[in-house]
């Protein structure tokens, strides 16, 4: 087992070596913001696509939804449909839109597309997104390091807190050294290897299981609502709780780390090309990812829900298909690195927004604070480093529950800036104010949905069963709407360039 584990930290090692050696190579191209932020708008289709979905997915793909399934049964499969919808009408409904108008408007983060877009000289709205960002990144960047920490105990029998900061210096490396182009070339390499890890594990193991109901009737007291997307963990699911696992995939048309992929394509061509192939890679991963959770309740001996370790089925299955059935641990080590590319591909991604929220967004735009290009990308540095910092230490505990962490950041963000952007780009009325009541709404409900025990000592997701994103996205477009109208009109020019960028659309 010693020998066959040296394998494992073999492909660990030349995993990990190979994302620096990308990043070092990438360093020399970050000569400004707009490099180290955007990487020069030079992004082709196909590095986009996989960009944007590695980025997306994180750790919570291939660890929150197969131990949620593998723990509650099918009924979990509707967060992953509520995904696929999101995704499909983000790239059709958002991505050429918002490239073209941040180029209009010489944006390179969502904040400063905002402060562009409804001319707000004030800066509230750059200092309201800033904020927003900075808030609910830290705790997804945190789900990100936590799941990371994760792996590397299991896979090593490391110390979590050993394990969780190898994991984060690592990342930290090459995001310090590459800026987004290291990102975006690290993260389509990761999304191949999480590609093709996906689909292989579940079904080679399926091959070692000879009787597949017999083995799910033996090892779950519910076997016969297993597998009924109706149930939830032996119990008819609601219409409350499917509707609120649809709604996860309203939060994609607010996530700033998913929209800068969009920014920075270099043509509508390419952007054309890296639709068919996100939609694609989105829709076959959440296919096997709920799989995964599926085989493993029949392919491992143990009950990893007595020990509350079902989100590490993956990693497990992994690990004994490798060294037991099929002993070729490299190969199992390739494909556990899958799971650290999920990891390592979001977390990059959340630790340059947040960087960028706050050197070009704060400090130069709200602060004025401006400063040569060489400084900014340094300082811009400094601050991944101690967000980086600030979300380690969210992450030091170790039964932190990675679906939990990704459920109020991706509600926050997706309620933040989800309507603000969809009505940006679709209604004309739409001003300064309405946007920035929005955001601040959306922001703000999450937090109380979520934080704040109000209902006889409970929070009001735990009371109503209700997905605080749901409830926070239809709010914060309502202020949006309510607000716009009751304040003053956007001016001509305002209006007239809302026209020139939707012209051919």
């Amino acid at each position: 087992m010693a020998i066959q584990f040296q394998w494992i930290i073999l492909a660990f090692v030349l995993y990990l070596g190979m994302m620096v050696l990308i990043g070092f190579r990438d360093m020399k191209k970050n000569s400004s913001s707009d490099d180290y932020f955007l990487g020069g708008r030079s992004l082709n289709g196909f590095v986009a696509a996989l960009s944007a979905q590695a980025s997306d997915m994180s750790g919570w793909l291939l660890m929150g939804l197969p131990g949620s399934i593998y723990a509650l049964g099918t009924g979990q499969i509707w967060i992953a449909v509520g995904l696929f919808i999101g995704t499909v009408l983000n790239w059709l409904l958002i991505s050429t839109r918002l490239r073209r108008y941040t180029i209009e408007l010489d944006a390179i983060t969502l904040p400063r597309y905002f402060e562009n877009r409804f001319h707000d000289k004030k800066k509230l709205l750059l200092a309201i997104s800033s904020a927003a960002i900075l808030i609910f990144f830290l705790v997804y960047t945190a789900s990100a390091l936590a799941a990371g920490g994760k792996l590397f105990n299991t896979v090593f029998g490391m110390d979590y807190h050993i394990a969780l900061t190898v994991g984060a210096v690592v990342i930290l490396i090459y995001t310090l050294l590459g800026g987004f182009s290291a990102v975006c070339d690290t993260d389509s390499v990761q999304g191949t290897v999480m590609f093709i890890g996906l689909v292989a594990v579940p079904l080679i193991a399926l091959g070692f299981i000879p009787d597949f109901h017999g083995a799910l009737a033996e090892r779950v007291p519910n076997a016969d609502t297993f597998l009924n997307p109706m149930f939830d963990n032996g119990t008819q699911i609601s219409f409350i709780s499917i509707i609120s696992q649809l709604a996860w995939g309203l939060g994609y048309c607010g996530m700033p780390h998913i929209l800068v992929r969009f920014m920075a394509v270099k043509d509508d061509k390419e952007l054309n090309k890296a639709k068919t192939i996100g939609i694609t890679w989105v829709a076959i991963s959440l296919l096997f990812a709920c799989l995964i959770g599926i085989v493993g309740r029949t392919y491992l001996p143990q009950d990893l829900t007595q020990t509350g370790e079902e989100e590490k089925v993956f990693m497990l299955t992994i690990i004994k298909l490798f060294t037991e059935n099929i002993p070729v641990p490299l190969i199992g080590g390739i494909f556990l690195c899958g799971i650290l590319a999920a990891i390592m591909s979001t977390a990059d991604s959340q630790l340059l927004v947040t960087a960028s929220a706050v050197t070009e967004d704060l400090w130069q735009g709200f602060l004025g604070k401006r400063q040569s290009d060489e400084k900014a990308v340094w300082m811009s540095r400094v601050v991944v480093l101690v967000v980086a910092a600030i979300a380690y230490m969210i992450a030091w505990n170790p039964d932190s529950s990675i679906m939990a962490l990704v459920s109020d950041a991706w509600a926050g963000l997706g309620a933040s800036f989800g309507p603000a952007v969809l009505m940006s780009l679709y209604w004309r009325r739409t001003n300064a104010a309405g946007a920035g009541a929005g955001i601040a709404v959306g922001a703000l409900t999450v937090l109380f949905w979520d934080y704040i025990p109000a209902f006889n000592g409970q929070t009001a997701g735990a009371a109503t069963g209700i997905y605080s994103l749901l409830v926070g996205f239809f709010l914060s477009i309502l202020a949006i709407f309510l607000v716009s109208l009751v304040t003053p009109a956007p001016d001509a020019d305002m209006l007239k360039r809302f026209d020139r960028v939707n012209a051919n659309k």
